[in-house]
């Protein structure tokens, strides 16, 4: 199949999956097509598809993010030891862990096309991302803690695995609490990624945006964290900082020169 043909199997799929859809029209627009099915996969709940279902969805997605181009961990160069900084997008970055900034339902971004962190990742990841989160959090049986983290496979994004954490929302004024809040994201990642044995791990700009931390704070925040962890801990683990905005590329450049 082309890449075409698979995206149009996809979208008459999860159109035929609820009856308020199936007599909806399919743009003949590339790009229209692909703000379709990133919406369905947004707004579909984690219920089983079939095998061919997840054979299509894996070659398209992992041949959307080929397109895009992949970064490889190893051809970045570190700011100081251990610790680098990178722009683009996450969801093409190859290497252990990415973190991912979760809400505290922990299912993604029901959103149809919204331009959250969330959102992308569990577009990209495939439908599996959700079906997992959905499993340990029905295990769990309530809603995640801010500044804990759970971690899932990656499936279809370059990454081995997804790190899920809930940081805190501001209100008003920034307080003492948000930031412990924040430190706490930071550093339960780090512990759950070398539970696992995990060895890179790339940061997004967690609780700035949706969750209005300003961004200047939110990385002094993420980079003392990272900074006293690695000294307390003696640890190896090597970490990205990603950014995909300009305004926050140049915080982090400041911080670490």
């Amino acid at each position: 199949m082309t890449q075409g043909e698979r995206r149009i199997y996809l979208i008459r799929a999860l159109l035929s999956e609820e009856t308020q859809y199936r007599d909806m029209e399919i743009p003949s627009d590339e790009q229209q097509q692909k703000r379709l099915l990133r919406a369905l996969f947004n707004v579909r709940m984690p219920n089983p598809v079939s095998d061919q279902f997840m054979e299509i969805q894996d070659a398209y997605l992992q041949e959307e993010t080929r397109r895009k181009g992949i970064t490889d961990f190893a051809d970045l160069t570190p700011m100081q030891e251990g610790i680098y900084l990178w722009q683009g997008d996450i969801t093409t970055l190859r290497c252990e862990a990415i973190v991912n900034a979760a809400n505290s339902q922990m299912l993604g971004c029901f959103c149809p096309n919204h331009g959250c962190i969330d959102n992308a990742i569990h577009t990209y990841a495939g439908v599996q991302l959700r079906a997992a989160c959905a499993k340990f959090m029905e295990k769990q049986g309530h809603e995640e803690e801010t500044g804990r983290a759970k971690i899932t496979p990656a499936f279809n994004l370059p990454c081995d695995y997804v790190l899920h954490t809930v940081g805190p929302i501001v209100s008003g004024w920034l307080t003492r609490k948000d930031k412990e809040l924040l430190a706490s994201c930071y550093r339960s990642c780090l512990e759950l990624a070398e539970q696992n044995d995990i060895k890179s791990v790339a940061f997004c700009c967690i609780s700035t945006g949706e969750f209005h931390f300003p961004n200047d704070k939110a990385a002094q925040v993420a980079v003392s964290t990272v900074k006293e962890y690695k000294e307390q801990t003696n640890s190896e683990i090597e970490v990205i900082f990603n950014v995909f905005k300009d305004i926050d590329l140049q915080i982090y450049r400041d911080i670490l020169r």
